[in-house]
């Protein structure tokens, strides 16, 4: 039985509006319409929704999402794609933490230095801002 936009979006727990822009994306089949233009999709946008979903609470993008969904529906590829896909995606991870970490410790110092509660003007988290360049990311 056809479910409209609005059962998707309440079975996946998401916005109508991101059912709406993931078919813009083509992440989801654009479904068929009544005669009154209303969309009717098939049962199965439910579980492609929640592979997106997942898939995005992993830190997937967008982009590697449409990937990893054309490497599901096919046959012919290995799971070595998928697993290569996973290891970058890893990689990418492993640098986020630690850019994040950097910036923690960066952030503590900044904090610490601040803890003589000196006047603004001669505040040492607003120096280390205005003296921040490029080369330091």
């Amino acid at each position: 039985m056809p479910l409209t936009i609005g059962q998707v979006a309440l079975a996946v727990d998401v916005n109508v509006q991101t059912v709406r822009y993931y078919e813009r994306r083509g992440l989801l089949a654009a479904p068929q319409r009544t005669v009154s233009g209303y969309r009717q999709y098939p049962e199965d946008t439910i579980g492609r929704l929640r592979f997106i979903r997942h898939a995005k609470g992993l830190g997937f993008a967008l982009r590697e999402i449409q990937e990893l969904l054309e490497l599901r529906v096919s046959r012919r590829t290995a799971c070595d794609a998928v697993e290569r896909k996973t290891r970058e995606k890893i990689e990418l991870v492993e640098q986020k933490i630690y850019d994040l970490r950097r910036i923690n410790r960066t952030l503590g110092h900044l904090a610490a230095a601040c803890a003589a509660r000196r006047p603004t003007d001669d505040c040492p988290i607003l120096g280390a801002l205005e003296e921040h360049d490029e080369s330091d990311n």
